[in-house]
């Protein structure tokens, strides 16, 4: 069975929940991905992080006959903006403190990877299968 994200657990509740795939994919948006890579990133280093979320969005996404949906580039990007805004927070936030001081990572169209990359380079399939560097100057 799967539910909605539920907002009010823990970290480790929400990537233990993320990882068994009880969290329906019609209930999982741009801001969900967003908590959920605020999570990894507060429970593990950012290498580890990168490789555990990634894993298991790539799970998540076959597991709901959508595998095709994945994308490393903005996936990589995300978590890497979401490790340099909580070091630059300089002290531990919450989920709803940390959501509050970045509305930009919260925004799906028109969001923060449009001041780094190109449609034509987003949209590209090497962007999909692996981490492309930023083609414009922010």
């Amino acid at each position: 069975m799967t539910v909605a994200l539920e907002k009010s657990r823990t970290d480790e509740e929400l990537i233990a929940q993320f990882e068994s795939g009880a969290i329906a994919p019609e209930a999982f948006h741009h801001a969900d991905h967003v908590r959920m890579g605020f999570a990894y990133l507060r429970q593990y280093p950012v290498l580890v992080a990168l490789d555990k979320f990634s894993s298991a969005l790539k799970r998540f996404a076959a597991a709901h006959g959508k595998a095709n949906l994945y994308h490393e580039t903005i996936t990589w990007a995300y978590l890497l903006l979401i490790n340099e805004r909580i070091a630059r927070a300089g002290t531990p936030q919450d989920w709803e403190e940390f959501a509050k001081t970045n509305p930009d990572l919260l925004t799906w169209k028109g969001g923060i990877l449009d001041r780094f990359y190109s449609k034509d380079a987003l949209k590209s399939e090497i962007a999909r299968q692996v981490f492309v560097f930023p083609d414009k100057v922010a």
